[in-house]
């Protein structure tokens, strides 16, 4: 990409009940990006997007108040909380018509902001998009690293296209996100949406900070539910597994009949009752299991047919 004029980047942080954190977000933020304007690597148009999921505290107030003491902060208002992933949606969708170039990280900054120059310098370098790859996890306990990684690995075994220890730090162009525009599921899951995309990619490794203050709004139930949207909307597999289970079972009744003709014509009929128990539970089991996994997907088909937008914006501070 020729470098022919400064291009305007705009950085979305999407904000759900984040009070503790904006102020020291905001000036961090605003000294990075006056960073980067003075080295003239950034416009002077270049902007700082909150995204307000629904808050309950006083988030969105804040976020007005930091919009009229510096035309650089800007707000978006979602009229309620739809999530994470569609409040990021949201402030890229709204960032685009403005940017050049869109980097979003989360308010409590625990993405480490110092490698902002690394991503901008390999937009100009050509990529479309640059995701911010976790050089390792040692701020994470032994079970956050195990779940973590572990639902890496099981994405890509599904079949999901998922960059590893990449969550939602990158940087995307303007054409990029014109592209992600034409995504229209209502299942969300942008870590394996913007793989599909395409284009000439770059990685930025960086290590992750401690939360300086407030409290993680990703606890092991939303970690849990993500991991079923991701697998659910990327990958059919957990359907064949079914099948070929279904299979499985199938072939092992036909071997237990012809073991209990073999044992018939031997003389030997008695029955034992734990392995008919046993038998009546895995069976009944699977059955469950293989419903629940069905009607998941088509609770997601369902949701999917009724097209109902991913989010509303009641207000745009700019």
């Amino acid at each position: 990409m020729e470098r022919k004029r400064k291009q305007i980047l705009y950085l979305v942080i999407p904000c759900y009940n984040e009070q503790e954190v904006l102020h020291e977000t905001a000036r961090r933020l605003r000294e990075k990006m006056e960073s980067l304007m003075e080295r003239e690597m950034i416009s002077r148009e270049s902007r700082i997007m909150f995204v307000n999921d629904g808050s309950r505290d006083r988030t969105w107030e804040i976020i007005r108040e930091l919009h009229e003491s510096d035309p650089i902060y800007q707000g978006v208002k979602l009229s309620r909380n739809r999530g994470h992933q569609n409040a990021l949606l949201g402030g890229l969708m709204t960032a685009k018509e403005y940017a050049d170039m869109v980097i979003s990280m989360d308010a409590d900054l625990q993405d480490d902001i110092d490698v902002v120059d690394q991503f901008v310098e390999k937009y100009y370098e050509g990529c479309e998009i640059v995701y911010g790859v976790r050089s390792a996890r040692k701020t994470d306990t032994f079970f956050k690293r195990f779940t973590a990684e572990g639902f890496y690995k099981l994405i890509n075994f599904m079949g999901g296209e998922v960059v590893f220890n990449h969550a939602d730090y990158r940087l995307m162009s303007r054409r990029a996100l014109d592209e992600l525009a034409k995504y229209k599921e209502v299942n969300l899951f942008l870590r394996g949406i913007v793989p599909m995309i395409g284009f000439q990619t770059g990685i930025v490794t960086y290590e992750r900070h401690e939360r300086f203050a407030g409290e993680s709004k990703y606890p092991l139930k939303k970690m849990l539910a993500l991991a079923v949207d991701g697998i659910t909307s990327l990958s059919i597999k957990p359907i064949r597994a079914i099948v070929l289970l279904g299979m499985l079972i199938f072939l092992c009744s036909i071997a237990m009949l012809v073991y209990s003709l073999v044992q018939h014509f031997l003389g030997n009929t008695s029955i034992g009752w734990t392995s008919l128990i046993v038998s009546i539970w895995a069976i009944g089991g699977l059955q469950l299991l293989a419903i629940g996994v069905i009607g998941e997907y088509i609770g997601k088909i369902y949701l999917e047919t009724k097209e109902r937008p991913k989010y509303i914006i009641e207000e745009v501070l700019r």
